[in-house]
């Protein structure tokens, strides 16, 4: 099993069935807070809704187009971070996350974007990465612009978020870039 320590506290751990009831729990607990910019917490209503995704995260793990983990904060589980799709082909990770509310504020993303932001560079041997947010949601763009992210530009209507539409910010960094920043 895939265990990635990132500090003392904060550690990231493969996604597993067994892991769904807490899981679950974080969502429910959570859920009105993130409706706001999450699309899927109006199908994700029973634990067995939980489980079907993390099968899909399995199988597409064990394919190689995607990478999920718990994340684990002393020893808690408190979010999801991963990669929600690579492409080999052009050497491109897509980093997605969620926290849990009471969890907020406190630098646990900020961390684990860079810490995925630097594996899929240095052992994955990818050449970019990025991470796209909702144009208004400001605690998710203020962690790829605090890593160094570049601001590649606005998807319009890019995600529908229960009865209206988002536009997407596009932030991407080169594997050159984060080495020279590092």
């Amino acid at each position: 099993m895939f265990t990635h320590k990132i500090n003392d506290d904060l550690s990231l751990k493969l996604i597993e069935i067994r892991d769904a009831e807490k899981i679950f729990e974080l969502t429910d607990k959570s859920r009105g807070y993130l409706r706001e910019w999450l699309p899927w917490l109006d199908h994700t209503t029973k634990l067995e809704d939980t489980i079907e995704f993390i099968k899909i995260c399995l199988k597409d793990f064990a394919e190689n187009k995607r990478f999920n983990t718990v994340i684990l904060y002393k020893g808690k589980m408190v979010g999801i971070a991963g990669y929600n799709h690579i492409n080999w082909s052009n050497k491109t990770a897509y980093i997605g996350y969620w926290l849990g509310e009471e969890f907020q504020g406190i630098g646990i993303m900020t961390e684990v974007a860079k810490a995925l932001t630097n594996y899929a560079i240095h052992e994955l041997n990818l050449n970019k990465v990025e991470i796209r947010a909702a144009v208004e949601n400001t605690k998710s763009r203020s962690i790829p612009e605090r890593l160094g992210f570049v601001n590649e530009g606005c998807i319009r209507q890019a995600e529908w978020l229960y009865d209206h539409y988002v536009d997407h910010v596009v932030y991407g960094i080169l594997a050159e870039e984060w080495n020279k920043s590092r």
